[in-house]
């Protein structure tokens, strides 16, 4: 049976609601968040108008809100205004990152040798953010610079590009967060690897950033798929990274 959200979440936070022409988007990024970091877990039932009273919005935004939550395959609408928080799903896991491996290698060999000088100071102090981040164990500020910084390796993708490897780097943020919650000692390694791709993007080095970019994806997509499937094998994901492997 599912767990109504204001049953076990009596003191779930409000959003402080700004410009009244966003309170849909507003409300979609707070609740887009309490899920991400597990707050609100699967399986949790949400009704529209509870939560359209609880945050002291209409139903109108909350509505849109759903919708918004529902396209990123976050929540399961159903019928009477209520939808249900997704289970963490492996088959998703293997579709999503096997896309974003292809199209965030690509935007990488886009980006490489065309990154800007100041473009290149602003990823080195994020990689300084998400050094110390990680230690003070904010890993909600480490979310943040860390996917400024996958921006600034794809910054050559033009839309309609870059507006996809955003959404799929959205989309792919629930698994992120569960691999820091269940493994939170493995991002040292990705200290290493998000220098090694600045570095050939620097060095203009194509065939090299986009393989990197691909193993350094995979490498999140693995671990997930293996706590989810019990070892089991991402097909997408693995003929995603043979499609970008180079010669680095």
């Amino acid at each position: 049976m599912p767990v109504r959200v204001d049953d076990a979440f009596d003191d779930i936070a409000v959003p402080q609601f700004g410009n009244p022409r966003e309170i849909s988007s507003q409300a979609h990024a707070h609740l887009r968040r309490l899920i991400n970091d597990g707050v609100i877990g699967p399986g949790t039932e949400l009704n529209q108008a509870d939560l359209a009273r609880r945050f002291g919005v209409s139903r109108v935004p909350m509505r849109e809100a759903f919708r918004m939550l529902q396209q990123e395959g976050l929540i399961d609408v159903q019928l009477n205004q209520r939808a249900i928080v997704r289970a963490l799903d492996a088959g998703e896991v293997d579709q999503l990152y096997g896309v974003r491996i292809t199209l965030e290698s690509l935007g990488a060999r886009i980006t490489a040798g065309h990154i800007t000088a100041e473009e290149v100071v602003e990823a080195k102090l994020l990689l300084t953010t998400m050094r110390r981040t990680r230690r003070d164990r904010n890993m909600s500020e480490w979310i943040t610079a860390h996917r400024q910084f996958h921006s600034l390796c794809t910054a050559r993708a033009g839309d309609p590009l870059a507006r996809i490897i955003l959404s799929y780097s959205e989309r792919t943020e629930r698994y992120l967060r569960f691999v820091q919650q269940a493994h939170p000692d493995s991002f040292a390694a990705a200290e290493h690897e998000h220098e090694e791709i600045l570095a050939a993007l620097v060095a203009g080095d194509a065939e090299c950033a986009g393989s990197l970019m691909a193993h350094h994806l995979s490498r999140t997509a693995t671990r997930v798929l293996a706590d989810l499937a019990a070892g089991g094998d991402g097909p997408t994901v693995r003929q995603a990274l043979a499609m970008a492997r180079g010669g680095c």
